[in-house]
């Protein structure tokens, strides 16, 4: 017999398919043996085996017989596409599959260890997985250290939840020394869980929002958010009065929470600019830092003495933009881009 030839039998058991199928093969002309042994046995040299190896590469797409037929008696037909695509395809089933098991091993962290899962913690741990794969992309998740399970972290949440349960259950201020440790605790915990990034931070808020509006269960009520912002927002305030006079200050409360949204909304275009990496004399950079300096008169008033004690208040009380998405690099940004306009 010829070398580098195979019997019908050892071809199907070599390339997964039955003989009847190669014999189906070759009645319809798709895969005919080129030879045949004295005794009668069909014979596959390499071409045919390549040309099998063509059909059943083409079969993975959805092509029928008599398509793949049609298509291999082409003379333009070009099979390295065909392979580029079967690549293509094995490359996303290697990233579906990544991601399922990234999916199975942070669900596998969040069940408890000790008793089996209940259909409904599965069923929820999937939804919220869901949830925030609508809110984030895979590049995102990856920086995203609340998508990272980490046992103590979760263990800090559960903690902290637990002591605001209490302040608020015992009717405790929110000007109380106890809710504002707490709420500057909680507030840095939230920044660093959110990468630092302020765009992280209010999807995050939109996401739990969503949650409220399809009716799940939030361990973080509307109530309780209201109540660590109130208590934060009273520890800056208690801050600032170190600098300022009752005049100012009592203007400074009136308005420290007024235009939140829109402050957000710039935290996050400042953010991006930076991390894009565009200097501050760029004109866009320019037009954000007049944005920046509305806002912060719509708070601060128009004094300029003013302005210049809380300036001094931000550079003596780090404290201050802890909790905030804002640090000294966001206000030397600003400041140079105010700086390029003419504006300082």
């Amino acid at each position: 017999m010829e070398k580098n030839v195979l019997k019908i039998g050892e071809l199907a058991a070599r390339s997964g398919l039955t003989v009847r199928a190669l014999h189906h093969y070759d009645s319809i002309g798709l895969l005919t043996p080129s030879a045949r042994a004295d005794s009668g046995y069909r014979l596959y040299n390499r071409a045919d085996v390549a040309r099998l190896h063509q059909i059943q590469a083409l079969r993975k797409f959805g092509m029928s017989l008599a398509d793949i037929g049609t298509f291999l008696a082409s003379d333009d037909a070009q099979f390295a596409d065909i392979v580029t695509q079967q690549i293509a395809a094995l490359d996303q089933q290697i990233k579906q599959a990544t991601t399922l098991r990234e999916q199975l091993s942070r669900l596998q962290q969040q069940m408890p260890s000790d008793d089996a899962p209940a259909l409904e913690d599965w069923l929820g741990a999937l939804e919220h997985m869901k949830l925030y794969e609508q809110y984030f992309t895979p590049e995102e998740l990856r920086r995203l250290p609340f998508w990272q399970q980490s046992a103590r972290r979760n263990a800090t949440w559960r903690a902290m939840v637990a002591e605001l349960h209490s302040l608020m259950a015992r009717g405790v201020s929110t000007d109380s020394e106890e809710a504002s440790a707490l709420s500057q605790r909680w507030m840095e915990t939230l920044e660093r869980d959110t990468a630092t990034n302020p765009a992280f931070a209010h999807r995050m808020t939109l996401m739990l929002q969503q949650e409220h509006t399809e009716g799940r269960r939030s361990p973080v009520t509307e109530e309780m958010k209201q109540y660590i912002g109130a208590a934060f927002n009273a520890r800056k305030m208690a801050l600032y009065a170190k600098y300022l006079d009752e005049d100012e200050m009592r203007y400074l409360r009136a308005n420290s929470r007024k235009h939140t949204q829109e402050w957000i909304l710039l935290f996050i275009k400042v953010h991006q600019q930076m991390e894009q990496g565009v200097p501050p004399e760029d004109a866009s950079s320019q037009a954000l830092a007049q944005e920046w300096m509305t806002l912060f008169h719509a708070r601060a008033g128009s004094n300029p003495q003013t302005q210049a004690k809380i300036r001094h208040a931000h550079e003596s009380e780090p404290e201050l933009l802890k909790g905030t998405w804002v640090n000294q690099s966001t206000i030397a940004y600003i400041r140079q881009a105010l700086s390029a306009c003419g504006s300082v």
